[in-house]
């Protein structure tokens, strides 16, 4: 069990007792405090209650779905910047992009696999850990320092530095000060190129491309059809 983690809180609402009962022992076993709901009502009346650093909303729930639930949760002083993720059968991708329009940050597939959804947890949290990346100076990935005031990148293993041009590192930083959020392409226009500039659909693709070249092709995931997200 990490005792750090005992600071970490988590709700997760879900109406199948089996996948509920599941997901919050994996968690308490981490060290996490978990706490469950069985509907979206529920969902928000345990939010309010126990201000959750991370929230996992199933789909589909009784009373109010999850993408329901989300909206109202994102309407809420207290939870406009709580990291939110949905739990979506491999299926649902419907569901993913309107979890994506209502304010959630990422999604986790089911089936749950044990090792992959306490490893995907251990990600959503270091998003909540780098909420307030806008006052700090470096962003620090597995083998990745980013220097957010100095464009530049340094590697920890071979200790290189490389200085990225304006434009890609700025997106970069964007992705950096969102780290395992997913930034929609609509987001990456508006603040890397601005409203009144045009710029062809496959310009954040050559940026990204770039990008992957200096930090590595597994950094940044691809969410179809919605934007990017780096991963730590």
């Amino acid at each position: 069990m990490n005792k750090q983690n005992e600071q970490l809180k988590i709700l997760i609402a879900d109406d199948e007792a089996d996948i509920l009962e599941f997901a919050c022992y994996n968690l308490i076993k981490e060290g996490y405090t978990v706490f469950a709901a069985r509907n979206g009502q529920e969902a928000i009346e345990q939010a309010q209650l126990q201000q959750p650093h991370l929230i996992l909303l199933d789909v589909m729930m009784p009373i109010l779905d999850g993408v329901e639930t989300c909206q109202r949760l994102r309407e809420l002083p207290d939870f406009q910047h709580t990291v939110i993720a949905f739990l979506t059968a491999r299926s649902e991708e419907f569901a993913q992009l309107a979890g994506f329009q209502a304010g959630a940050d990422d999604y986790i597939t089911k089936p749950i696999r044990p090792k992959l959804f306490v490893s995907r947890v251990a990600a959503l949290l270091r998003r909540f850990s780098n909420l307030q990346a806008e006052e700090q100076e470096l962003v620090e990935l597995n083998h990745l320092t980013i220097h957010l005031s100095e464009y530049k990148i340094v590697n920890k293993i071979t200790k290189e530095t490389q200085v990225l041009p304006k434009k890609e590192f700025e997106l970069l930083r964007l992705l950096a000060l969102n780290l395992g959020k997913v930034v929609e392409r609509d987001e990456i226009f508006s603040k890397i190129w601005g409203e009144e500039i045009q710029v062809g659909t496959r310009t954040i693709d050559v940026h990204i491309k770039k990008i992957r070249n200096w930090i590595g092709d597994e950094k940044i995931t691809t969410i179809k059809g919605v934007g990017y997200r780096l991963d730590y």
